[in-house]
């Protein structure tokens, strides 16, 4: 089953979102105190920072210049004993906010992919894998900076601004007037740059979340690009992609490299001006030469935090959109949600009914219109038809995966939205045309279906689906690797293992979707085998292409255009000469032909 994929990326405001911060800080209020004991550190260095440029003022003209060495001694004194003091509150910030970016990537990961396993299956078909990537990895790492790094960085500055501003005014207040005039003129400038800077930084968070889910997309589908040669159509697309995020890097580093001469050329006007007007001062013996130096040294300070405001701003707007993104996943609901009254029954086991079911995605048409079917208990019912009839549908309502849009399904007597997700989820046994496999050994991926079974318990389910024998034969047996996706197994291998993971499992229904369409037949006639040892007492759900799995099934039921078009065994449905019969002799009979055609006509 595909639905048609709708995602576009999300479109952020280009103002500075202060809501988000907000939502940012909440996110991290539980180490409020960690918070707390880096700004206070680092509020400290700034300080002693300040205070000592002001101990210089004294160096040079209480010491040096009046020849006094006791005064001398006493400021250096004082000024080695500081060093040591603000030497313990560097390694404390660096340390504390080391720290808290830590935990608050690990609590944002941890959140995010809690999240991704509440929602449902409809969020997967209209989500891009490498949109979900890019949010995990990439976005989380930009938060983490944001409230630790970011956080120091305009603590510092702003703190720096302050001190330094206050021993100016100690030491000279219409000097200190003089150069406080220039920050309103730079933080101007700095305002006029934002919005630009931070229009082309969204742009770039933007086209990575395409490029991500391109790479993603050509390395899981490599073959199938292999077989077509599409090498140089998808290097084409890719070069588009890359070639539109270059432009808007390019223009946000060209915004942020023309901000930081802005800042130098005001700041050599007003360092000019200090060197006039102080130099002035002093030959009416109204300044020291050790208040100018301490003057220029302030104006440094003051002016080095606002050049790098370009450059922690412009990361704080990355660092804010990628929060944004963060938060549109987190506040993604799920479609199919447990109700409040919801139970956790024993067991589903029981009739299944389908009364009045009508489906459909989002706005398309419909899938599946006044469906009804009635299922009895242990009945194995095939389900084929046409692609895009809705067999695979069914299949994904009956699991809960959806829910109708209209009508309703019943296990037993109960409205199956009586009973939680899990309960219902937890009881199935799915082998799909494609099995999935993780990066781990055979035994671990068999174990997937029942975490706390023992080795022996693994080893019976392997035999009873026929995957034990293949799996001997391994250099390791049991723990031999399967390669990411079971890449180093043949897709009967992975086929079989899939179907020992669902034994394993013991489900109380069964549910098939085209598992042996991409095997040859000796391989199916080993997951038939399986299958029948799963199927015994249990309700089962086969969606398949081949006769031979079809031929045992209880009830035969044929679906087109969303609604049963014929029902019945092999043999009734045969003598009807209708749907099915036609597909019978169209597809089944051909399958037939082949394979038992005799040697001399393949000849």
């Amino acid at each position: 089953m595909t639905t048609p994929n709708h995602f576009e990326e999300e479109e952020f405001t280009t103002k500075f979102n202060g809501q988000t911060v907000l939502r940012i800080m909440r996110q991290v209020k539980p180490y409020w105190h960690w918070i707390a004991g880096f700004i206070l550190t680092i509020m400290l260095v700034s300080w002693l920072d300040s205070y000592f440029t002001f101990l210089s003022k004294g160096i040079i003209d209480d010491g040096i210049i009046a020849k006094d060495m006791d005064v001398l001694r006493n400021i250096v004194t004082r000024y080695g004993s500081l060093i040591v003091v603000q030497a313990i509150c560097v390694f404390g910030f660096i340390y504390l906010a080391g720290v808290l970016g830590e935990r608050v990537r690990y609590d944002l990961r941890k959140k995010m992919f809690a999240h991704l396993q509440e929602l449902s299956l409809s969020y997967y078909n209209h989500t891009p894998v490498g949109w979900i990537i890019s949010r995990v990895t990439s976005d989380a790492e930009r938060v983490a900076e944001l409230v630790t790094w970011g956080l120091v960085d305009i603590t510092w500055g702003m703190m720096n601004i302050i001190t330094s501003t206050y021993f100016m005014m100690r030491i000279n207040w219409r000097l200190g007037l003089i150069v406080f005039t220039i920050i309103p003129v730079l933080l101007v400038i700095a305002a006029q740059f934002k919005k630009k800077i931070i229009i082309e930084f969204r742009k770039v968070r933007k086209i990575n979340s395409r490029i991500t889910g391109a790479y993603n997309e050509n390395i899981t589908g490599v073959r199938v690009v292999k077989a077509f040669g599409r090498e140089s159509r998808n290097m084409n697309s890719f070069d588009e992609l890359t070639s539109d995020m270059y432009r808007s890097g390019y223009r946000a580093a060209w915004l942020s490299a023309l901000f930081l001469p802005t800042v130098q050329i005001i700041s050599a006007v007003a360092l000019g001006s200090i060197v006039w007007y102080g130099g002035l001062q002093a030959t009416y013996g109204m300044m020291t030469i050790g208040g100018i130096q301490a003057f220029i040294s302030y104006v440094v300070f003051m002016i080095f935090p606002i050049e790098e405001m370009a450059r922690v701003y412009a990361e704080m707007q990355q660092s804010v959109a990628s929060a944004e993104r963060i938060f549109s996943l987190l506040d993604a609901t799920p479609e199919v949600i447990n109700t409040p009254e919801a139970i956790s029954p024993s067991s589903i086991r029981g009739d299944i009914t389908f009364e009045h079911v009508d489906f459909h995605y989002d706005d398309d048409d419909s899938i599946l219109e006044d469906f009804n079917l009635y299922v009895k208990q242990g009945e194995t019912i095939a389900l084929v038809g046409p692609t895009g009839g809705g067999k695979t549908t069914i299949i994904n309502l009956l699991g809960r995966f959806f829910e109708p849009t209209h009508g309703r399904i019943l296990y037993g007597e109960h409205d199956y939205r009586d009973f939680t997700l899990q309960s219902i989820q937890s009881r199935l046994g799915v082998v799909l045309q494609t099995p999935h496999l993780f990066s781990g050994s055979v035994i671990e991926n068999i174990r997937y279906g029942k975490l706390d079974a023992n080795d022996e318990e693994i080893l019976q389910a392997a035999k009873l689906a026929g995957a034990h024998e293949f799996i001997e034969k391994f250099d390791k047996g049991y723990l031999e690797e399967v390669g990411e996706g079971g890449s180093l197994l043949s897709v009967g291998q992975k086929q079989l293992i899939s179907l020992a993971r669902a034994v394993l499992r013991k489900p109380e229904i069964f549910i098939m979707d085209e598992a042996t369409s991409s095997v040859d037949t000796l391989t199916e006639a080993l997951i038939q085998k399986g299958m029948e040892n799963l199927m015994q007492g249990r309700t089962s759900f086969v969606i398949a292409h081949r006769l031979s799995t079809i031929k045992r099934a209880t009830r035969i039921i044929v679906i087109e255009g969303g609604r049963i078009a014929e029902m019945g065994t092999h043999a009734e449905l045969l003598k009807q000469h209708g749907h099915y019969y036609r597909l019978y002799t169209s597809q089944f009979r051909s399958e037939l032909e082949r394979e038992y055609r005799p040697l001399d006509m393949v000849k």
